[in-house]
């Protein structure tokens, strides 16, 4: 069964630094766009920053530019979010998320990602989540 699965979430102090950690079961990322999303109380869910399957094509929202990076490890089959300098209002649920497998395609024997932002509603697959709160 495919399933994703985040980590790493918790309590730190603003400034603070954390990793955050999507594993995939049952399926690899390579044909797939990771998103990270979070959703904050009354707030609407919001896409933080993206990866394709094969790490070539990074995405940051502007929030998060400078303070946050994204990774994949092919080989764990993992994608990391690490935060730092992270800030009050970094506090929200944290979800990874993968698209259908459709946004990426060959073209002329190179591999095209469609780029990000995407909406929510091309993320199909969701793991649970993890809480990040941000508070002295």
């Amino acid at each position: 069964q495919a399933q994703l699965e985040e980590s790493g979430g918790g309590l730190v102090q603003p400034g603070g630094s954390l990793r955050l950690s999507c594993k995939a079961s049952g399926f690899t990322f390579n044909n797939y766009v990771i998103a990270w999303w979070r959703k904050a109380p009354g707030k609407e869910r919001e896409g933080v920053s993206c990866i394709s399957g094969d790490g070539d094509e990074t995405y940051l929202e502007d929030s998060v530019k400078g303070r946050f990076t994204i990774s994949v490890d092919t080989a764990k089959n993992t994608v990391y979010l690490q935060m730092n300098s992270l800030k009050s209002e970094d506090t929200a649920t944290y979800y990874c998320a993968t698209d259908s497998g459709s946004g990426t395609y060959y073209y002329a024997g190179r591999r095209i990602w469609t780029p990000c932002p995407r909406p929510l509603y091309e993320f199909v697959r969701w793991g649970q989540g993890t809480q990040v709160t941000v508070s002295s």
